[in-house]
């Protein structure tokens, strides 16, 4: 009998965005909900039913650490991916099935590290059926194929978002992504933007394009899979963003799958953020305001 009744991914900024873009790829696979939580609390139906799965690329990051401990109380089924720090002693220590992976990278740069090995545990517990290894490879394939067309279309991408505020857009079956580019473009370029999805937005944000502001860039990920009255949508859309900027990038991915377009558009999205780091001539590395929290927060 299938015993887990739902998953609980916990893990936060690059620990967690590998998470928040797999809950949306394997929806249509998953035998049971999995949620994506980046909070110190977690939620009142985990049970001993519950496959929590704990990220934290260090494996000291407070908020993961309190929900594990949490999750502990509860019983839940308990894995862990990690490089290293508390959070392999603690399932070391309780017999957890863990990952270790790679460790002296950033977190945002270890994606590729931290990504994968969930889908390897979703389906050793049999929440997914497949097992997305030819996807990963067709991924990787079309990524080394397509490299060159990548680089072009990300430093075009860059000099239309340089000095600019980018407002990212995407299908909600793309979301993860959207929120990929985000985090990227605010730790590896250092500037601010803002996300959000269509249809959803249609309801709210569109509103809000009233104002000429050419300070503002648009950025649509785009795929051939998205909903068709989504597209027609993004079309729509375009035409009242246009009003107020002259400035709309347009993203399109490649692949045959979900998986394979996710990562294709992530790589985009990284090497846009890396290259207006780049072009503001800063540290793309440098996250001490980051350093500066977590040193407050150890006082108390």
């Amino acid at each position: 009998m299938f015993s887990i009744e739902n998953v609980l991914i916990c893990g936060l900024g690059g620990s967690g965005i590998g998470g928040t873009i797999i809950a949306q790829i394997v929806a249509q696979d998953a035998k049971c909900p999995i949620t994506i939580n980046k909070d110190y609390k977690i939620p009142g139906f985990v049970n001993e039913n519950t496959l929590v799965v704990c990220c934290s690329y260090s494996g000291n990051t407070e908020e993961p650490l309190e929900m594990l401990e949490q999750a502990q109380a509860k019983n839940a089924i308990i894995t862990c991916v990690t490089s290293g720090g508390k959070l392999e002693e603690i399932a070391k220590e309780k017999n957890y099935n863990h990952i270790i992976i790679p460790g002296g990278h950033p977190p945002r740069g270890a994606f590729g590290f931290g990504f994968p090995p969930i889908f390897y545990l979703l389906s050793h517990y049999k929440v997914i059926s497949n097992d997305y290894i030819s996807q990963f490879k067709n991924a990787v394939k079309t990524i080394d194929t397509e490299k060159g067309n990548i680089l072009y279309a990300a430093k075009i991408a860059t000099e239309k978002l340089y000095n600019k505020i980018p407002v990212i857009y995407s299908d909600a079956n793309y979301e993860g992504v959207a929120v990929r580019f985000r985090q990227q473009i605010n730790e590896n370029s250092k500037m601010l933007c803002w996300h959000h999805v269509i249809p959803e937005m249609n309801h709210n944000e569109l509103v809000g394009w009233t104002t000429k502001n050419e300070d503002l860039a648009v950025v649509i990920f785009r795929n051939d899979d998205d909903y068709f009255r989504t597209q027609k949508r993004m079309e729509v859309n375009k035409t009242v963003f246009e009003k107020y900027t002259s400035t709309i990038v347009e993203l399109y991915s490649k692949g045959d799958t979900q998986l394979e377009k996710a990562l294709y558009l992530v790589h985009v999205g990284d090497w846009i953020s890396l290259l207006l780091g780049e072009k503001k001539g800063i540290d793309i590395s440098e996250v001490n305001v980051i350093t500066h929290l977590k040193d407050e927060l150890a006082k108390i």
